[in-house]
């Protein structure tokens, strides 16, 4: 990677690393740092530095979280776009219950499969009980 991250941490001063290495030192992966460059380009400094801080490092891990519950890139760039804070709480809410009306409607269809899978079973165990009488 030509980019280089100079973080600056308050317990360690200041580090400069490639994407590749913060990506292996603080277990991110790469795409995650991609997507969350294109979020925030404004950081990039014209010697192809990017100025980070812990507020960086928290907000890479939020992107994380939010692709682990489900979110496509778009959702993600769409929610980290919305500046935090009561003005965007409503239609933040509104994206996490979305998604999560989805991930129940996954569920209850994997339940309904599972009913049927169940009594498929119980047939086949009925005809093998019949042929061992």
């Amino acid at each position: 990677c030509a980019l280089r991250l100079n973080w600056h941490r308050s317990q360690i001063g200041g580090i400069t690393m490639t994407i590749a290495e913060a990506s292996k030192q603080f277990l991110i992966p790469l795409p995650v740092f991609r997507e969350y460059e294109q979020l925030c380009d404004e950081k990039k400094s014209r010697a192809g530095e990017w100025q980070c801080d812990d507020h960086d490092l928290e907000q890479l891990g939020f992107i994380i979280t939010l692709h682990g519950i489900g979110f496509d890139e778009g959702e993600v760039q769409r929610y980290m776009k919305m500046a935090p804070g009561k003005r965007t709480a409503r239609e933040r809410i509104q994206m996490l219950n979305k998604k999560r009306g989805k991930i129940l409607d996954e569920i209850h269809s994997l339940e309904h499969q599972i009913s049927r899978l169940d009594y498929l079973r119980y047939e086949l165990q009925k005809v093998c009980e019949e042929d061992g009488k």
